[in-house]
């Protein structure tokens, strides 16, 4: 079976892969399911609009429940690629965000979206591949050397396609190392227009390789033969940041539970909490919050 007809088929076959496609439309079925749910507490809820891999990796099954023990209402995520979170919040379709791509997270808020941006906590991206390697990316010093043997061999790679944040670097790396993989979309340049995890079954399926954070590789259950081949460099630092939506801009806001959480994550129970989150013994993410 060919590249193309074994992804289609992968595709078809794991309906979690059009989860990026249908997060296009917004978040407003959500909202509207959890309205018809009725309350979950006396206080309501929260809805965080999130990037992918913070809700791949564990990290809200474990933090949410320590902080909702406080507070009298509950915290949903909506979990999409960063750039339709931004959107969505935008649109008034939440009342916080938790994104990793900083350049978009600044504009957002100079656009009067946001009432003021915070780093959170960060990890790094990894290249992920078969452990054979064909394309040799392991060896590569430079991670743009990495990309160019990719190209050059015209191995498979799997690119998120969606906006998210982790998409929004894929692209920076490209355009640093003097290439445009777009071209090739549907020969070795895969899109998937999902999220990191069905991304990553995606790479897997086809023996090809793909960017991840390194929270949503540690915490995938299914590696099969692939593994992290480049990592390190300093170009693959991945910072998260908080940021309110703006009560001016949006003026049905959450603004009191939004910032009660906030404060909680930015503050040091927060940041203890986030840095005592291990999957298989690792870390995932390092508090960085500076107030």
């Amino acid at each position: 079976m060919d590249l193309i007809a074994t992804w289609l088929l992968h595709t078809l076959r794991h309906p979690s892969l059009t989860a990026g496609l249908l997060a296009r439309l917004g978040s407003l079925a959500c909202l509207a399911l959890l309205s018809l749910s009725g309350p979950a507490s006396a206080g309501g809820f929260l809805i965080v609009q999130s990037t992918t891999s913070t809700q791949n990796s564990g990290l809200y099954d474990y933090l949410l429940p320590i902080f909702e023990q406080s507070v009298d209402f509950r915290v949903h995520v909506v979990a999409v690629g960063t750039g339709q979170a931004l959107r969505n919040a935008a649109n008034c379709d939440g009342d916080l965000l938790i994104v990793h791509a900083k350049a978009a997270e600044l504009e957002f808020v100079a656009k009067g979206y946001g009432s003021q941006r915070f780093d959170l906590m960060y990890n790094d991206f990894v290249l992920v591949g078969p452990q054979d390697d064909p394309a040799q990316v392991g060896t590569a010093e430079t991670i743009a050397e990495a990309l160019h043997r990719l190209a050059d061999t015209k191995a498979p790679f799997i690119s998120r396609a969606d906006d998210s944040g982790t998409h929004q670097k894929e692209m920076a790396l490209w355009q640093a190392a003097g290439l445009d993989p777009r071209p090739a979309s549907g020969t070795w340049y895969l899109e998937t227009g999902a999220g990191m995890g069905a991304s990553l079954g995606t790479a897997i399926e086809v023996r090809g390789y793909t960017l991840s954070d390194r929270a949503t590789w540690i915490a995938f259950a299914k590696k099969r033969d692939h593994a992290i081949l480049f990592e390190g460099s300093p170009e693959l630092f991945n910072q998260y940041g908080i940021i309110p939506v703006s009560p001016q801009h949006c003026p049905k806001v959450k603004s009191a539970r939004a910032q009660a959480l906030l404060e909680w994550l930015l503050g040091a129970s927060g940041q203890e909490a986030i840095a005592a989150y291990r999957r298989f013994g690792q870390q995932l993410f390092f508090p960085n919050a500076q107030r």
